[in-house]
């Protein structure tokens, strides 16, 4: 970029000397008017391309805004179509069976047959999910509710005149119901319940209308907004297509110039391995001496020393101890990004058996239950691999120190039609809170106190690293004081990186 501002310092000077075309400004025009000739005019070429560039792109997002708003107005407009729609259907259908319901009890108070009394019940049964879906339907329309409660009480009072009529037929028979029998038990409520349903099927009617007129205007409001959109996008296409042309050299000189830098950057990186190395070096000595001289210190005063100072001596020790394990560690992780990999086959079941075997110092002394499945061969680099299970194991066990039987669980998660293997660490020990799990593999994240558990907090930052460059995944669930269980997910063959 310094060089571009070079290149056009350089060039002012020239265009100043080149004589600057008149500016013509319409006579009528406004003060205003004149003044945005005036200003345009004098805008060098590129801040005219990214003005108009601007002006575009402001016009294209103003009519996709109209757009968006028109059209949802017409997919809410739909909705409600929908809902009229069904509102209608429903209406025809109670309607329907009202009248059924009334001719069937007259056919049942003239004959006294069963069946027209069972048609007649099974209306009474469908009465109440009629009711419930007619309320879904009108929650939105006060005036609709209004209607629908007369329609229930109406529907009720037809319903409730032809169960009274019923029971007068079983008592004394057809003379006693004769004169009902002709004229219907229900008859008047049954006209009340036909007006009440015409009065909101025509309402429905109307609003569906009303809605069919608005969403016709917005769609023709919208295809013209997006034709203008459509116009717009051409004329950015055109002002993109004129700064870019105009930027092509300026390109070229950015990817020679990032080529450039990425070389530079290849070398400070070798530049920063050997840094890390040297550091290291030049850290570990006094890391001795002051761990040395402390136990010098020590054994020199120790007839004298009480207990505080003999603690104090130690805390110096344990953090010398400690700052050289972190170093280590730090120059693993480091080491890790950059290690060639290998590709091989790896039986897990040897590896395990391989890192119990070179943990059973730590072990000693404890009780653990073990229990390990038939593991899978998996591809991948064994050091690497190995670095991870044994992170994972010896958490594991050092989570578990506080139980007075540690149980541990290596195990695959069966799943065949799977591309990954996924595989679990499962103990019993301390566990941690699930909200702190996004720091759990982050470099010198520790989630329990250093006097609790030692470590350094970058174990399970190297196995993530490890299992991302084979193409995986590393995750943990828990509970506190209910264990932990660490999965790693590891490509099928053929599916790996």
């Amino acid at each position: 970029m310094e060089s571009a501002s070079n290149q056009h310092s350089q060039a002012s000077p020239v265009e100043a000397e080149r004589p600057q075309p008149a500016v013509i400004i319409p006579e009528g025009s406004s003060g205003a008017h004149r003044a945005f000739v005036a200003w345009f005019y004098k805008l060098t070429i590129e801040q005219r391309v990214l003005t108009g560039f601007s002006l575009v792109f402001v016009g294209i997002l103003i009519v996709s805004a109209i757009s968006y708003y028109n059209t949802n107005i017409l997919l809410t407009n739909s909705g409600l179509d929908g809902r009229s729609h069904d509102l209608i259907q429903l209406l025809n259908t109670m309607d329907d069976a009202m009248s059924e319901a009334e001719d069937v009890h007259r056919r049942y108070l003239v004959t006294g047959e069963a069946s027209y009394l069972e048609a007649h019940k099974k209306v009474v049964r469908q009465k109440p999910t009629f009711t419930a879906y007619l309320n879904d339907l009108i929650r939105e329309s006060p005036e609709q509710q209004q209607r629908a409660g007369l329609l229930d009480r109406m529907m009720d009072r037809q319903l409730s005149a032809e169960s009274k009529a019923t029971a007068q037929f079983q008592e004394g028979g057809f003379r006693a119901v004769k004169k009902i029998a002709f004229e219907g038990a229900g008859k008047r409520e049954l006209g009340v319940i036909h007006q009440i349903i015409m009065e909101m099927d025509a309402h429905e009617r109307q609003a569906v209308g009303r809605r069919v007129v608005a969403s016709a205007a917005g769609t023709r409001t919208t295809v013209a907004l997006l034709g203008i959109g459509a116009l717009l996008q051409l004329v950015l296409l055109a002002w993109v297509y004129y700064f870019i042309r105009h930027d092509i050299t300026e390109r070229r000189r950015v990817a020679g110039e990032l080529q450039r830098r990425g070389e530079l950057l290849e070398a400070a990186n070798k530049e920063l391995e050997a840094f890390s190395y040297s550091v290291s070096h030049d850290l570990r000595a006094p890391l001795r001496h002051i761990d040395g001289y402390a136990a010098l210190l020590r054994k020199s005063v120790e007839q004298s020393l009480n207990e505080k100072a003999a603690r104090y001596l130690q805390t110096i020790s344990d953090s010398a101890t400690q700052m050289g394990q972190l170093i280590d560690d730090l120059l693993v992780f480091s080491r890790m990004g950059r290690q060639e990999m290998l590709h091989t086959t790896i039986h897990l079941d040897q590896l395990i058996k391989h890192i119990l075997s070179d943990l059973r110092l730590d072990l000693q002394g404890r009780e653990i239950s073990w229990t390990i499945a038939a593991l899978p061969a998996v591809q991948g680099d064994p050091s690497m691999l190995r670095q991870v299970f044994m992170n994972l194991i010896a958490n594991a066990v050092k989570f578990t120190s506080t139980r007075p039987i540690a149980r541990i669980e290596i195990g695959v998660v069966e799943d065949s039609g799977s591309r990954e293997i996924v595989l679990f660490v499962r103990d019993n020990g301390v566990g941690f809170d699930m909200q702190y799990a996004p720091k759990l593999f982050g470099v010198f994240q520790r989630l329990h106190r250093a006097d609790e558990f030692e470590g350094t907090g970058i174990g399970l930052a190297n196995v993530r690293r490890i299992v991302h460059r084979h193409g995986g995944r590393a995750w943990a669930e828990s509970v506190p004081d209910k264990g932990a269980t660490f999965y790693v997910a590891l490509p099928r063959r053929g599916h790996g990186v």
